[in-house]
């Protein structure tokens, strides 16, 4: 049950939600995305960053009562990443979604504290302000994370995690990879 509820609520398109509040089809704009990155390139950094913060609490609460209300490591682990596969493949946009990025930094804060997050964030920010690719940052993040969570919590299993974060980022960053191979990838312009 818990599993069902944490997709459930990673699959609120609020990127989309958001978007129709101002009278657009955000699908039908820029990539074509519903997450934050696309809705602040349309709309506006305030969009935008509503929608990031939203997509960031979808799976940092269920995450935090995941860790609060089970003792299974491997249950806790499958009900934070609900959520992440809820935004990707959500039941409400015929399984197409975000990137599901914002909804791991909500994983990520849930596990590691939120003081540890927004030092994190700010360096993120800061290097995709002077790398200009946001989605070259956001693949090496994934690739960090199998290291962080096998070494904070000196477990295989958590490690294991990490890498399924680290399959989806990279899983739905296919066409940004393309393009950074081309050199044609869109600057995130911060």
């Amino acid at each position: 049950m818990g599993c069902l509820l944490a997709y459930l609520m990673g699959s609120i398109p609020f990127g989309y939600l958001v978007a129709k509040t101002q009278g657009v089809d955000i699908r039908k704009l820029g990539s074509g995305n519903i997450g934050g990155t696309n809705v602040r390139r349309n709309l506006g950094f305030k969009w935008g960053f509503i929608v990031g913060l939203l997509d960031f609490s979808k799976s940092y609460l269920p995450s935090i009562l995941a860790r609060r209300l089970w003792t299974n490591d491997w249950q806790i682990l499958l009900i934070s990443l609900m959520p992440v596969i809820g935004h990707i493949f959500p039941i409400w946009l015929k399984f197409k979604g975000g990137k599901g990025v914002a909804t791991i930094f909500g994983i990520i804060a849930a596990y590691f504290g939120l003081l540890t997050f927004l030092a994190g964030l700010i360096a993120w920010y800061l290097i995709v302000k002077m790398a200009q690719l946001m989605s070259l940052v956001n693949l090496c993040v994934g690739l960090f994370l199998p290291f962080l969570f096998g070494f904070v919590f000196h477990s295989y299993l958590y490690a294991s995690f990490g890498l399924v974060l680290c399959l989806f980022i990279w899983g739905s960053h296919r066409e940004n990879i393309q393009r950074l191979l081309a050199g044609t990838e869109n600057p995130a312009n911060y």
